[in-house]
């Protein structure tokens, strides 16, 4: 009876993709257009193209790997197969966790931005504790279950996506598209080479899409993981791709790149107006809530999982630990987005995230080039390209945030000398005497400690 339970409470394909499709569009349509247009100007658009490119190198590693190794784990798993139980792996896990709590916050924070569009100037300062309450509700539905958060996704998908689609249909019609020539020069780049901004923006058209590594963490919970999860990545980012650049396009037509600028952080919801008036600011605000709002539950779901995993293989701290709380992971997870919330605006939290995910991204195309050639079919040549593309994208990012804007290079830098001592010392202290480091259940034996 228990085996039918599980297996009737497992996610559909189409509620995997509606879970990866919620992460990414929640973050990337509304919030990040009009950082991305900081840097590139006009050609903001391309910038989306250009990221799904990177992208889709990057997917390949993780279809490999879903496939491979299908677990609710996701990641943990891929790293546990590539470095094996311990520090490395520990690290690189927690730059995943890290990056996907900061998405979170970042969604958050977007819904308060675009829900204050409907309240005067004044309310401006509450859009952190509108995304707080987002993640406190984003907790109460995650404790319902698999069934509540699938059907609760794909109910909003269906609503986001065609809704989203039917403005940027508009939106082409009524200002068509948008002349794109590339003289335009940001002021953030303009004494760089020609280019250079462009190379550093895909940092953050990337993170737009890094929803799909979300879909690797339902390897415990979708219906035949073999199959399905290479699907889910595959068709989600294919969906986003084709929203991102149609409403990129819409805007673009819509404003000039500094009114754009101007109100980035709800940069959807002013190119909205002028084309189709109050009607349609307020049926874009309506869309950016729904999205943002499956966004945030779709987005703890996977975090949380992932924590959990990293608990149950003693990468960290044991969370049955913390009491009689259920889903102590869910909790922890929920809390740590809320303290990044109140902590940080909109585009730090963006740059944050970015470079912790390619980090850990370009950890995962080499574990898999380098230790699972004998256990993964795959062509080589895929990940090697996807490790120089992140490697190029996130120097000229790091460079950018350094002219610009280097508290966020130090708040970085601090989250991972932290994650790298943290992980140490705890691996150390469950080390015995004769230097065997039991993992839990991941491995079925013990290895050595170095």
């Amino acid at each position: 009876m228990k085996d039918t339970t599980d297996k009737n409470n497992k996610l559909s394909l189409i509620g995997s993709i509606s879970l990866g499709t919620g992460v990414m569009i929640g973050a990337g349509i509304f919030v990040l257009m009009g950082q991305i247009a900081e840097l590139v100007g006009d050609l903001f658009p391309i910038a989306f193209i250009a990221g799904a490119v990177v992208v889709g190198f990057s997917s390949y590693s993780y279809v490999k790997f879903s496939n491979a190794f299908p677990s609710s784990g996701g990641v943990v798993k891929f790293f546990n197969k590539s470095y094996g139980p311990g520090t490395t792996t520990g690290v690189y896990s927690l730059l995943m966790y890290v990056s996907m709590v900061v998405a979170q916050s970042l969604v958050a924070g977007t819904f308060g931005a675009y829900t204050l569009r409907l309240f005067p100037e004044s309310y401006a300062g509450y859009a952190s504790i509108l995304g707080i309450l987002l993640l406190v509700t984003a907790y109460v539905i995650n404790i319902l279950g698999n069934k509540v958060i699938g059907a609760t996704a794909t109910f909003t998908a269906i609503i986001k996506v065609g809704g989203i689609a039917l403005l940027a249909i508009a939106g082409l019609i009524a200002s068509g598209f948008a002349d794109i020539t590339g003289d335009y020069i940001p002021k953030n780049t303009e004494t760089l080479p020609k280019g250079f901004g462009f190379v550093a923006a895909l940092a953050l058209s990337i993170l737009a899409y890094k929803g799909f590594t979300t879909i690797t963490n339902q390897g415990g919970d979708i219906k035949n993981p073999h199959k399905n999860l290479g699907r889910s990545i595959v068709i989600s980012i294919l969906i986003c791709t084709l929203i991102y650049v149609a409403l990129a396009l819409a805007v673009a037509g819509g404003l000039s790149i500094p009114e754009i600028i101007k109100a980035k952080d709800y940069a959807l919801a002013a190119a909205a107006e002028p084309v189709f008036g109050e009607w349609g600011l307020w049926f874009t605000i309506a869309i950016a809530i729904v999205a943002t709002f499956s966004g945030v539950i779709a987005s703890v779901f996977s975090a949380s999982r992932l924590l959990g995993m990293l608990s149950n293989m003693k990468q960290i701290p044991s969370l049955k630990k913390m009491g009689n709380f259920k889903n102590p992971a869910l909790i922890f997870t929920v809390a740590l987005a809320i303290l990044l919330t109140a902590l940080f605006d909109l585009t730090r939290i963006a740059s944050i995230g970015a470079i912790f995910y390619l980090i850990m991204d370009i950890a995962i195309h080499w574990g898999l080039f380098r230790n699972l050639k004998n256990e993964v079919k795959f062509k080589p040549i895929i990940p090697l390209i996807a490790i120089v593309m992140d490697t190029v994208v996130l120097a000229a990012f790091l460079y950018i945030k350094y002219l610009n804007d280097p508290m966020v290079l130090i708040v970085a830098a601090i989250g991972i000398i932290l994650i790298l001592v943290a992980e140490r010392f705890f691996m150390i202290s469950h080390t015995d005497d004769e230097g065997n480091m039991p993992m839990g259940m991941e491995t079925k034996k013990t290895i050595k400690h170095n």
